[in-house]
């Protein structure tokens, strides 16, 4: 087994700690010339607000580090299948690689339901790349529901 890039083990460890702050355990990371930048997690039910995904908080923090809302030589990294408006954000914020560990069959928007960025409306697409961390990803996202049934 080969040890997982340090991109997704700091987002696995975001979402560890989104799961321990009670938010779903979800992490994400942007990355810039090899060097983590901005880091995410879940934080909807802390903020009172929706859109606070782990990939909009990276995403935003990102942007303000490097002064700009165009992200295009930047990488993100999450340990979820981004939903939707996750994907809406990666598009405009012209992400240029998206990684991401496990697959979201009910709330996926990349290989599952919508797959947004096979939309022809869709005015930029990743690269993207699935798998790396899948399963301690699926592990932390299986024991934070367990624990609340």
């Amino acid at each position: 087994m080969f040890p997982l890039p340090a991109p997704m083990r700091a987002a696995l460890d975001a979402a560890a700690q989104a799961g321990l702050a009670g938010e779903v355990p979800v992490g994400a990371v942007v990355v810039r010339d090899g060097r983590v930048i901005a880091t995410g997690a879940n934080a909807p039910r802390r903020l009172c607000d929706p859109t606070a995904h782990a990939e909009i908080q990276a995403i935003r923090a990102a942007a303000t580090v490097l002064g700009r809302d165009r992200l295009e030589d930047c990488d993100l990294w999450v340990t979820l299948e981004p939903c939707a408006m996750c994907a809406g954000a990666i598009a405009h914020a012209r992400i240029a690689r998206l990684y991401y560990a496990a697959s979201d069959p009910k709330g996926g928007a990349v290989e599952h339901g919508p797959r947004f960025f096979a939309q022809p409306t869709c005015h930029h697409r990743p690269d993207v790349y699935t798998g790396m961390g899948e399963g301690e990803a699926a592990a932390l996202l299986r024991e934070f529901f367990a624990a609340r049934r």
